[in-house]
């Protein structure tokens, strides 16, 4: 596929949240408590339920009590549905071994992710997750937590190595050799973002874009991205990482999207340093 470096250049959001005032933020929840009271309805007209009504409730609670735990802070609220498309996409057997290589990466003053690349206890996240960093906490959704060292950070394409030290082989991730794409792909992506962690979601890849303070063109997603996604893995339908999370975008044709840094630029960047890839 061809890259289209000629497109008039957007405004990203790299904190990747949005600004909302408290009146925005009330109209938001209430607009998601509507949309819950009529799917449920609607649910409750099927014979069969393909999702436990329980359950959907349930995450319908959780959500509400985030917004109100976090009220005073501005970050953008997510519609219900990602959510619920997680708990279904959790439910998939590869999907579940997808997870357990995804880790929450924490320094002291922000929260992100990252996924080991083999299984001696190597990491891949975004450079901006770690900061200047050079020690950071890693926590494995089975494993618990580990400490883990900044290895070496890549600020031009916004990548990040870490190490930490297992005694037993850990999960991870299958890198592809590159970042081979079809128009409208599907493809799956698993991060922490919000106050949630472990949260699997979907989406489609748009094409390439050009940023003005990259000099390198970056992947867009047709994707639910928000906060703490930074560092989430990109994985195609054959079960291989083609590129990590790192941003949103405003695009004046595509409207808000996801950004990911394709895989391509790890093993440019790795191979220069003599890194595991």
């Amino acid at each position: 596929m061809e890259r289209n470096n000629d497109q008039k250049p957007d405004i990203i959001d790299e904190d990747l949240y949005e600004e909302f005032d408290e009146e925005e933020l009330l109209e938001i929840v209430e607009e998601a408590r509507k949309e819950a009271l009529i799917k449920s309805t609607m649910e409750d007209k099927k014979p069969k339920l393909p999702f436990p009504k329980w359950t959907f409730w349930l995450i319908a609670i959780a959500m509400l009590i985030n917004v109100v735990a976090f009220f005073p802070k501005t970050f953008s609220i997510p519609a219900i549905d990602f959510l619920i498309t997680s708990a279904k996409l959790s439910a998939d057997d590869e999907i579940k071994a997808y997870k357990e290589a995804v880790v929450v990466v924490e320094t002291q003053d922000s929260k992100g992710t990252g996924f080991a690349i083999n299984q001696d206890g190597y990491i891949l996240t975004n450079a901006h997750v770690v900061d200047d960093e050079k020690h950071v906490s890693v926590a494995f959704p089975n494993l618990g937590l580990y400490n883990a060292d900044v290895l070496e950070t890549y600020p031009d394409v916004d990548l990040a190595l870490l190490k930490t030290e297992s005694e037993e082989k850990l999960p991870y991730l299958e890198l592809a050799e590159q970042t081979v794409f079809e128009e409208n792909e599907k493809i799956s992506f698993i991060g922490n973002p919000l106050a949630f962690n472990g949260i699997a979601n979907q989406g489609t890849i748009i094409g390439y874009t050009q940023l003005t303070s990259w000099n390198l063109p970056v992947l867009m997603i047709d994707a639910p991205v928000y906060r703490g996604n930074s560092g989430s893995p990109i994985i195609n339908e054959r079960g291989q990482v083609i590129g990590v999370v790192f941003a949103t975008l405003n695009h004046t044709e595509h409207g808000k999207v996801g950004l990911f840094v394709p895989i391509d630029y790890y093993y440019s960047e790795g191979v220069n340093l003599h890194l595991p890839y």
